[in-house]
């Protein structure tokens, strides 16, 4: 019995040198791949907490009346509808490529407004932790078109695109609520054509309704999501791009594809038009914080049964986007992290 309990290093002298070389260097491969793997899912937990933590706190965020001084509290996405639709504009140093799409986007509000007077609107500027001049700028909108049309809501310290979206969904009035990016590369004019497309689906939600259903359904009491599209653009863009971001941008989808599966063609356009009740579902489970919300939205959607439709928008590449090579590797990682996270049941899903 004695020979059964030889200590490693007498075992592995027995052994052809290169093979137990190899046996070492398998063990060191094995035993990094499992701390890899234990990191990885201690931050999928880590995340999961967060969002738990986010569910129940007790919001204390408020927006800051730049005319009196004040601070208006924010409202909830658990209050009913005190707009037709909020726009929300997640901005993050973007105090020269603001001002512009503001002024568009306030002009066709104002214009549709002034003609149809049941169509109320707010313009929503979450700056995510700016460095630069970012919400002043967003403030001189607020003194001019006042708190109640234009809203400033500030996170203080850079939180990414995803929360931004989110802060913004949760402290809104709308029946519809629209995200749109601050560089105006998509016309705010599209809007219409979502707007259009959640009616249509909407009526159809109506139609399968029982007979019995004597109460009529409000527009933002039905889940549906629109998603702006640049598919269409899509030849011309492989034809402009150097070959290895279109190397790297194929390989991007088809990473999506693997992970929230067929359905949407672009899920990186940033005009997308919820209901209220649909964005209370999705902005109150969503836990991605940057690039990839836009994926987890679609995952979302589909889990929830949330109604989706895709539809083809205008779209210009603005100078000073802030999406790098290196971005590319920060969405694989979140992609995994949304596989994972569901697919193993650590992020659970709210319903």
């Amino acid at each position: 019995m004695a020979g059964a309990a030889w200590p490693l290093s007498a075992a592995s002298a027995l052994l052809p040198a290169p093979l137990s070389l190899t046996l070492l260097l398998g063990s060191l491969v094995v035993v990094l791949a499992l701390g890899v793997a234990a990191v990885f899912l201690e931050h999928i937990r880590k995340i999961g907490c967060m969002h738990s933590i986010e569910r129940s706190a007790v919001s204390d965020a408020f927006f800051e009346d730049p005319g009196s001084l004040k601070k208006v509290p924010c409202p909830s996405i658990f209050d009913p509808a005190e707009k037709y639709i909020s726009l929300i504009v997640p901005a993050y140093n973007e105090e020269c490529r603001l001002p512009e799409a503001l002024t568009e986007t306030l002009n066709y509000l104002k214009q549709r407004s002034s003609v149809d007077k049941s169509f109320t609107y707010e313009v929503l500027i979450v700056d995510d932790g700016s460095t630069d001049c970012t919400s002043k700028v967003a403030f001189e909108y607020v003194k001019k078109h006042n708190i109640d049309n234009v809203r400033v809501l500030l996170l203080g310290r850079n939180h990414g695109k995803g929360e931004a979206v989110r802060k913004g969904m949760l402290h809104s009035r709308g029946e519809l609520l629209l995200m749109l990016d601050a560089d105006g590369a998509t016309k705010v004019t599209d809007l219409a054509k979502l707007e259009a497309e959640v009616r249509a689906l909407a009526g159809k939600a109506k139609s399968s309704l029982a007979p019995s259903a004597s109460s009529p359904q409000r527009l933002s009491d039905v889940e549906i999501a629109v998603f702006g599209s640049r598919a269409h653009l899509e030849k011309q863009a492989l034809a402009t791009r150097k070959w290895y971001r279109n190397f790297l941008m194929k390989g991007f989808h088809l990473v999506v594809l693997l992970t929230a599966g067929p359905g949407i063609r672009d899920t990186q356009c940033g005009f997308k038009m919820f209901t209220r009740s649909a964005a209370r579902k999705l902005f109150t489970n969503i836990r991605l914080k940057r690039w990839c919300f836009d994926v987890e939205i679609v995952y979302l959607c589909k889990h929830l049964r949330i109604p989706m439709a895709e539809v083809s928008v205008s779209w210009t590449e603005i100078p000073g986007s802030k999406v790098r090579m290196t971005s590319i590797l920060h969405m694989v990682f979140e992609l995994l992290l949304i596989r994972v996270g569901y697919g193993l049941g650590i992020w659970k899903i709210y319903s």
